[in-house]
């Protein structure tokens, strides 16, 4: 009697072991059949993309989707240098044309997705009398990216440069590393003032616009978004880099301030 007792226990430990490796080989080859894309995207597009990329991935359980935000400079320089990614969205396109120069980009997986505006915030409790783009220059500290790397910067240069207060102002301003840290900037009272992208300026409830530029003054802000050519997992890219140009994603980018654009690269 004892020795069936003890092989009735051998037994069922047994069937629980097995069954335990079962279960970890199938999360192991769960995880093998998942797909991880790695996605290089300018800061300004962190909502919007995140948003779409948690409705991507369920709709596509087998494709996950990692993000390095950054400004689009930096981000370029990050690729050109080999870093990885699978798809760039840009906030400009002189920095998209750098890596598609380089052959970085895919030549047939490329496109001008988006628009966007410049305004000039201040915090919401700000005591200065800034509601104008001229006003800026009654501002003591002035923030916006800098402009060879962050594409907000130079477009707030431009815009400076075209209304004529940049010489009177470009010793106050305080320069960031993306057009978020300008945002947190205004936000923490840091600076009087500091010039984002409208979208930007929508997220947050810190800051009020004060103005809004005039796009004459300044390089048209287009976003382009293209598949990197040597991208590890380009059939996953293919479908992402579909699905944002989809309707359903074009108004998410919209509720989010963008406008969405119906020109095609190549």
């Amino acid at each position: 009697m004892k020795k069936r007792y003890v092989l009735l226990i051998g037994l069922l430990a047994l069937f629980v072991l097995s069954g335990c490796s079962a279960d970890e080989q199938g999360v192991q080859r769960k995880q093998e059949d998942t797909v991880e894309l790695t996605i290089s995207a300018a800061a300004s597009l962190q909502e919007s993309l995140q948003e779409i990329a948690a409705s991507f991935e369920q709709k596509n359980p087998g494709i996950s989707i990692t993000f390095n935000f950054g400004s689009s400079g930096a981000l370029a320089q990050q690729m050109s240098q080999g870093a990885p990614a699978d798809l760039f969205f840009s906030a400009a396109e002189d920095k998209f044309a750098q890596v598609k120069e380089e052959g970085l980009i895919d030549e047939d997986a490329w496109t001008n997705l988006l628009a966007n505006e410049l305004a000039l915030v201040v915090p919401l409790d700000t005591e200065q009398e800034i509601s104008l783009f001229d006003d800026i220059v009654k501002a003591e500290r002035i923030s916006i990216g800098t402009p060879s790397a962050v594409p907000a910067g130079k477009y707030a240069q431009e815009t400076l440069e075209g209304i004529g207060v940049w010489e009177d102002v470009e010793s106050k301003v305080v320069y960031a590393k993306d057009v978020r840290q300008v945002l947190t900037y205004v936000e923490t009272g840091n600076v009087d003032a500091g010039i984002v992208y409208k979208t930007d300026a929508l997220v947050s409830d810190k800051v009020k616009v004060a103005a809004a530029a005039d796009e004459t003054m300044h390089t048209p802000i287009i976003y382009p978004a293209g598949i990197v050519k040597n991208s590890a997992h380009i059939e996953a890219a293919q479908q992402f880099y579909s699905y944002v140009q989809e309707e359903e994603s074009i108004k998410i980018f919209e509720k989010y301030g963008f406008k969405g654009l119906t020109n095609r690269g190549s």
